[in-house]
């Protein structure tokens, strides 16, 4: 890795933890650190299990524990078990903690717009820009694909936002019972792999690789949610699916797609999937693509 990348993202790490004051035990004026105060913000005005703000946050059980007491002896929040499942415990802000929050955003709105204040209008508008790509660039390398089961509740969530967004995107609709789509059992070892991806903690995409014996390899059910777009996510599950593919002593990849998905069209280009004739009869299919993988592509 660059030495000179590695320094600057050092010095954009020493000038913003300055800048926006998180190195004293008192953020924004307040009686407590940023930890305290980032996870008064996350429990939200409807509360939030632990666990998921755990995720939220990329903490350790331990550390939330400390903090959730320490808001807890202050009057900010309450922690109770779930009354069907005592095992989770969810946090909500009491009244103390509601007021505390607004009073946290109209702070945090006022350090924002003190960063901007000192700037003329062509730098609010670069630093603004350049703050997105930093968060957006940030944010993908958070994303943690997982293989998991296609009967996991995380993989069935993807499914079933993949079929209604097909349903609302193709001229045909979607009927599943149409598609040559895989069943679960296609996907699990060893006649196949299914992938999620997880931004803290939460499901945001899948992907399906099928190993049907003596056959190519296909890439099926990819999909990764609205909101997660633009993180680079389609490609990271075809790079992860052909190494799969690979590592199954498979050396060509194959996948079929429908013409109102000019986006994943591009990324199949872009990745070096080549248009070929249909070696299916996908009746949802316009376009046919294969890619050969492996250490002996030309």
């Amino acid at each position: 890795m660059d030495a000179a990348q590695i320094e600057q993202v050092r010095r954009f790490n020493r000038t913003v933890t300055g800048r926006v004051g998180v190195l004293h035990d008192h953020y924004l004026g307040r009686d407590r650190p940023i930890g305290e105060a980032r996870l008064l913000w996350e429990v939200g005005a409807d509360g939030q299990d632990v666990r998921r703000l755990r995720d939220r946050l990329g903490l350790d059980s331990g550390y939330v524990s400390r903090l959730l007491r320490s808001l807890e002896a202050a009057g900010l929040v309450t922690v109770e078990p779930l009354p069907d499942d005592r095992r989770v415990r969810t946090v909500r802000l009491t009244a103390a903690g509601r007021a505390e929050r607004d009073l946290l955003d109209a702070r945090s709105d006022a350090l924002a717009g003190s960063l901007l204040d000192p700037l003329n209008a062509g730098q609010r508008a670069r630093l603004v820009a350049a703050m997105a790509e930093v968060e957006r660039l940030l944010t993908a390398g958070t994303v943690a694909l997982d293989v998991v089961d296609p009967g996991h509740p995380d993989a069935e969530h993807c499914l079933r936002r993949y079929v209604a967004e097909l349903r609302e995107r193709l001229d045909t609709g979607f009927d599943p019972d149409r598609s040559l789509l895989p069943d679960a059992g296609e996907l699990r070892p060893p006649r196949g792999e299914f992938l999620v991806a997880r931004l803290h903690g939460e499901p945001v995409g899948c992907a399906g690789l099928k190993l049907p014996a003596g056959a190519p390899a296909e890439v099926k059910r990819m999909w990764v949610a609205p909101h997660a777009r633009g993180l680079g996510l389609g490609r990271r599950f075809l790079a992860e699916l052909e190494a799969r593919a690979v590592a199954a002593g498979r050396d060509l990849l194959r996948l079929d797609t429908n013409k109102a998905l000019e986006a994943a069209i591009g990324l199949y280009h872009r990745a070096g999937f080549r248009e070929v004739p249909a070696f299916n009869d996908e009746p949802y299919a316009h376009h046919w693509f294969e890619k050969r993988i492996g250490g002996d592509v030309a």
